[in-house]
């Protein structure tokens, strides 16, 4: 999520990103490297990830979402649909970064769009 909005902020090659980012942050070497597939992939997927968004958001154009919610939605419905990672847990975690790096009310609208958007994939 901190790899999506620097890169939203400043567009720059996911690559180089990427390597500044994990000069200062420390994780094991496979938590690296799922996140940055899941970070190459929502730069990669991110006009349709926008347009997903835009479908669930009623009511709210993506350009007055902050910039942390969109990072947060891109990643969590990059992952429900690139991952095996169980829906409601993307979900849970998401929930979570937007209260904690947003807004209390950036949770529960974080919750509408992705529990929405889960539905929608149950009935395909």
């Amino acid at each position: 999520m901190q790899m999506l909005f620097q890169w939203e902020m400043s567009q720059q090659e996911p690559a180089k990103l990427e390597t500044k980012f994990w000069k200062g942050a420390k994780a094991a070497e496979q938590t690296r490297t799922f996140a940055n597939q899941l970070f190459e992939g929502a730069v990669h997927d991110s006009s349709a990830l926008d347009e997903l968004i835009s479908k669930h958001a009623a009511n709210w154009r993506l350009e007055r979402l902050s910039v942390i919610d969109r990072a947060i939605l891109r990643l969590a419905l990059h992952e429900m649909r690139a991952t095996d990672t169980p829906p409601k847990v993307v979900i849970n975690e998401a929930v979570e970064l937007a209260k904690k790096f947003s807004s209390e009310e950036a949770g529960g609208f974080v919750n509408g769009i992705l529990d929405t958007f889960r539905k929608t994939m149950q009935e395909k």
